[in-house]
């Protein structure tokens, strides 16, 4: 984590890993099966956030993950230890807007953003849905698949961001099929913010030799990539 923000990561995004995800590539799947079969729970991702506090109190921290281990705690209490531990948003993949009032309303109590995902096959209906509940940012998923796909049509992702950014005030970010600088520095012209998942994760997954460094290298081009095309 703390690799990431040195490349220049303006916010981390923590995977809690769960047996059955709907949403995740092979990389993420992978990666999740690795955890649990060490038996990392939700409860041991806190404590990696409140470890990263120790010596860094400013980056923002979003957790990333299903509903279940959420449920399965409990909202007031997992919302509790999260703020705690020093989360600053949850974004739990398959909780409708429909479905998540009272978590949103526990979340925004403990000073935790409730973040939602978008689909390219989101109405504009559950846009305002959205818009209701969401604080910190919403997450715009640009393409038709999983985490880790390459089929990324830029300028069909720019269409569908300014018919959201229409009915949203939270900022949007962009991820799904980002992988390199040309795409990030692409996604940066008109998206609030450029997620990269799956490929950091295929760096964790080569092995812990030399991974700080690795991950810093990749990410600071990543950042020079935006910056320019921000500037």
């Amino acid at each position: 984590m703390h690799a990431l923000v040195k490349g220049g990561a303006d916010i981390i995004e923590l995977g809690v890993p769960f047996s059955d995800p709907m949403a995740d590539g092979p990389v993420i799947q992978r990666a999740s099966e690795r955890a649990l079969k060490h038996n990392v729970s939700l409860r041991n991702v806190l404590e990696m956030v409140a470890e990263f506090r120790k010596t860094d109190a400013s980056t923002p921290v979003v957790l990333m993950g299903y509903a279940n281990p959420v449920e399965r705690w409990g909202y007031e209490s997992f919302a509790a230890a999260a703020h705690a531990a020093g989360v600053d948003g949850v974004l739990t993949v398959d909780m409708p807007p429909e479905e998540a009032e009272d978590l949103a309303r526990i979340f925004k109590a403990n000073q935790i953003d409730p973040i939602f995902l978008l689909a390219p096959t989101t109405p504009v209906a559950r846009i305002q849905a959205v818009e209701r509940l969401a604080s910190g940012y919403a997450y715009y998923v640009s393409l038709k698949g999983v985490t880790g796909a390459s089929h990324l049509d830029v300028s069909n992702v720019a269409e569908r961001v300014a018919v959201i950014k229409q009915h949203l005030t939270v900022p949007v970010g962009v991820g799904f099929g980002i992988r390199d600088a040309e795409t990030a520095r692409a996604m940066a012209k008109f998206a609030d913010a450029v997620v990269i998942g799956s490929r950091l994760v295929q760096e964790v997954e080569a092995g812990e030799e030399g991974l700080a460094e690795r991950l810093t290298t990749f990410l600071s081009g990543i950042r020079a990539a935006i910056d320019t095309a921000r500037a």
